[in-house]
């Protein structure tokens, strides 16, 4: 497998071009070219760019610097927060993007044209299964204190959603997890990332009789479909089974199909009623070996 990953990378560098110092006929690397998609006609932060490209601070700032040089960009402070730095373009770089933009798309139809209609098909279904997974790699999971700021939005916006496809409703306060649940010895909470920015939570909490309860499992829209649900699903029971749960429980309700249906494809069977839990239509439990 790792050496067919390598094949293809070698492949892809060389079709798209990106082993030429002026890629796209820019006179420019490749790492400045996205850049300036990047930071494209609205501008964006610098700490943003760093996390989308996953590029360190250092290297992000020779490329910045290097645009900044040439004219296309440049690099202040922000009007409500002057400890962060907004990359914009300037009038010269969004007529290079532009160029770049057309330049871009007449590659990608160079790559397209010498195929037939069956064969363009395969591949641009092929370039979108690889993009997921790619994408699907780039998550990360951790533990995470319940008081972050990242966790608090995987919560917040978890409440959000469920107020919504609940047909009554929903109050988290009606049956409230508190914080130090979620906290280690008591239990924890994985938060997953996608370049820097929250995209995912679950939690487990500790039991007597080396039972966790799963609680707050989320994933945002925007990934659903990649298998990250069941990574965190996976990953909470790998977490629990090495600190001693044997049985791991959970509640959810029918308005949640997609995680039921998760959740039996999982191994969890569906049990009587374990506790009451309001918003719940179904029980499961899963022994842990």
């Amino acid at each position: 497998m790792v050496a067919q990953v390598r094949r293809f990378n070698r492949t892809v560098t060389q079709r798209i071009g990106v082993l030429n110092d002026n890629f796209l006929a820019s006179d420019r690397s490749l790492g400045q070219n996205r850049l300036l998609w990047e930071i494209g006609v609205d501008g964006c932060d610098v700490r943003t760019l760093r996390a989308r490209l996953d590029l360190d601070s250092g290297y992000l700032s020779r490329l910045l610097r290097a645009l900044e040089a040439g004219g296309f960009v440049v690099v202040e402070p922000s009007m409500t927060d002057g400890r962060i730095r907004i990359a914009r373009l300037t009038n010269a770089g969004r007529g290079e993007l532009a160029a770049l933009d057309e330049r871009s798309d007449d590659a990608a139809a160079a790559i397209l044209q010498p195929l037939d209609d069956r064969q363009r098909t395969k591949l641009v279904t092929a370039m979108a299964e690889v993009e997921r997974l790619l994408i699907a790699s780039t998550v990360e999971v951790r533990v995470s204190d319940p008081g972050h700021r990242d966790a608090r939005f995987c919560l917040q916006t978890y409440y959000d959603e469920l107020a919504v496809r609940f047909h009554d409703g929903y109050d988290p306060t009606v049956s409230p997890v508190a914080d130090a649940e979620m906290t280690p010895p008591a239990g924890l909470l994985l938060v997953a990332s996608l370049r820097g920015e929250p995209v995912g939570c679950g939690a487990l909490i500790f039991y007597p009789d080396a039972v966790g309860l799963l609680k707050r499992m989320w994933v945002a829209p925007s990934v659903r479909g990649l298998g990250l649900g069941r990574r965190l699903l996976y990953e909470l029971e790998d977490r629990g089974r090495a600190l001693g749960v044997r049985l791991m429980r959970l509640e959810t309700k029918a308005e949640l199909g997609d995680a039921v249906q998760m959740y039996r494809t999982s191994g969890y069977c569906e049990v009587v009623p374990f506790n009451d839990e309001p918003y719940a239509d179904h029980w499961f439990e899963k022994p842990l070996s």
